[in-house]
C-alpha cells in the first residue's frame, strides 16, 4: 500500500528473518530475529569462544557497561549510567531494595495494573522493610498518585508504558511529583525502549530497569538493563554483592568493597553470547532513529485503532488510550472470548498475544511491521468476529499465551 511505499523505515524489514505468510504482531513480547544478530552470535561462538577461549575475557569483561553506554542515548541517559546485566526482575530487586533502604522509609507505591513480577518483587521488599506495597489505580495519573504519597513512602515504581493497556505515563510530571514528596522514582521501561521517546535525564529520574528482547530484538532470555542516575551511585548499596560489582574484581580480596560507579550494581558473569544479540539490537534501533520509529509506531497503532473502532458491535472494547501521546506501541482490545479469538487469529496466521482474563494485545514493532500487515490483521479479526469461528475453539488456556 502507499504508506509502505513511502515508509522511510521499510528497508529495515529486510534485515530480519521474515515469513511472508505470517503477520507477527507480538514484538512487544519477543522481537523478530535480526540477520546481523545471527551473524554476530556465530562470530562469538565460532571465532571468539572457539579460538580465544578464556583469553576472550580480555575484551568481554566490560561488555555490560560498554553496551550500556550504547543504550544510554535511547533512554535519555548519559554514559556511565546504564549497565546491561541480569534480568528485569533481578535488576528491579537490586535497585528497589537499595533505594528503599537509602530512603529510610518503609513503603513502596506501584499500580494495580503493573506487571505482576514487578509487584511480587516490590511487595517482598516492602514487607522485609516492615512496610507495605501500596497499590494505585491502574495507569494512575499524577493526581491519583499524589493522594497516596506520605512520609512513609520511599519509592514509587511504575511502568512507563503499561504492559496491559499500552498506556504511556507522563514521566516528567510523575517524577517531579514523587521527588516533591521526598521519595525516589523507578521506571520500568520494558515496553518503552526502542519504541517511544524516553528522557530519563530530563525527567531527573532516579532509577530505571528494562528488557532487551522486545523492541530491541535481542533474543529470548537476553539480559536486561538498569539505569542509576550518576549522583546516586555511591549513595545506594545494592543487596546482591557479587564479584563483578567489586572495586577490584581481580584482587580477590576477602572484604567487599563496592565499585564507585554503575559497576557496583553488577553481580555475576555476563552472558556473552546473548550480549551479542543485545548489541546488534541497540545498533539497529540507533541507526533507524527513535524519532522515525516513534512516528511509524504512532501511525501503525492509529491505523489499527481506527479499524478496531468499527468492531464494537461484536463486543470489542479498545483498552488502549486513543491519544497518540498517551500510548506506546501496542494496542489492547477486550472481549469476553479473548482467548478463543486470539487462538483463531493464530490459526489464520496472525500472532498477537492473550493476557488474562479478557485482553488481546497487538504489538507494532516499527522496524519490521508493515502497514499492509496491520490492515490484514484487522481484516482477519473482523472475519473471525463476524463468522464467530472462535466459538468452536477451546476456552481453556494451556502453556504460553
Amino acid at each position: 500500500m502507499d504508506l509502505d511505499l513511502s515508509d522511510p523505515l521499510a528497508s529495515y524489514r529486510d534485515r530480519f528473518i521474515i515469513e511472508d505468510d505470517l503477520v507477527y504482531l507480538d514484538g512487544n513480547s519477543l522481537g523478530r530475529v535480526p540477520i546481523d544478530a545471527m551473524e554476530r552470535i556465530r562470530d562469538v561462538v565460532e571465532d571468539q569462544w572457539a579460538h580465544e577461549l578464556v583469553l576472550g575475557w580480555d575484551h568481554w569483561l566490560h561488555s555490560g557497561t560498554r553496551i550500556g553506554d550504547l543504550l544510554a542515548p535511547l533512554i535519555g541517559a548519559s554514559k556511565g549510567e546504564v549497565a546491561i546485566c541480569d534480568q528485569t526482575s533481578i535488576n528491579l530487586f537490586k535497585l528497589a531494595s537499595a533505594s528503599l533502604e537509602a530512603s529510610g522509609r518503609t513503603n513502596i507505591v506501584t499500580d494495580v495494573g503493573n506487571f505482576p513480577s514487578d509487584r511480587y518483587v516490590l511487595e517482598s521488599i516492602a514487607t522485609a522493610a516492615g512496610g507495605r506495597l501500596i497499590l494505585a489505580a491502574e495507569d494512575p495519573t499524577a493526581r491519583e498518585l499524589a493522594a497516596l504519597l506520605d512520609d512513609d513512602v520511599g519509592l514509587v515504581s511504575l511502568s512507563h508504558v503499561a504492559y496491559r493497556s499500552g498506556a504511556m505515563a507522563d514521566g516528567a510530571e510523575i517524577t517531579k511529583l514523587v521527588h516533591g514528596h521526598g521519595a525516589l522514582m523507578l521506571w520500568d521501561l520494558a515496553h518503552s525502549v526502542g519504541s517511544v521517546h524516553v528522557h530519563l535525564g530530563e525527567w531527573e529520574a532516579d532509577l530505571a530497569v528494562g528488557c532487551t528482547y522486545k523492541y530491541l530484538n535481542a533474543g529470548p532470555g537476553a539480559p536486561g538493563f538498569l539505569y542509576v542516575r550518576r549522583d546516586l551511585h555511591e549513595k545506594l548499596e545494592q543487596p546482591i554483592t557479587g564479584w563483578f560489582g567489586h572495586a577490584d574484581q581481580f584482587g580477590f580480596t576477602e572484604k567487599w568493597e563496592a565499585a564507585r560507579d554503575v559497576r557496583r550494581f553488577l553481580v555475576g558473569t555476563p552472558p556473552i553470547v546473548s550480549m551479542a544479540g543485545v548489541e546488534v539490537g541497540i545498533a539497529l534501533t540507533t541507526e533507524a532513529g527513535i524519532d522515525a520509529l516513534r512516528t511509524k509506531s504512532t501511525m501503525l497503532t492509529a491505523l489499527f485503532i481506527e479499524a478496531a473502532k468499527s468492531l464494537s458491535s461484536h463486543g470489542i472494547e479498545i483498552v488502549t488510550p486513543l491519544g497518540p501521546s498517551q500510548r506506546g506501541s501496542h494496542v489492547t482490545i477486550r472481549h469476553d472470548s479473548a482467548f478463543q479469538i486470539a487462538t483463531a487469529l493464530r490459526k489464520r496466521g496472525v500472532i498477537p498475544d492473550f493476557r488474562a482474563p479478557d485482553l488481546i494485545r497487538f504489538g507494532f514493532a516499527p522496524l519490521y511491521t508493515t502497514f499492509a500487515e496491520t490492515i490484514r490483521a484487522a481484516e482477519i479479526l473482523r472475519e473471525i468476529l463476524e463468522l464467530r469461528t472462535y466459538d468452536a475453539l477451546p476456552a481453556t488456556r494451556k502453556g504460553v499465551t
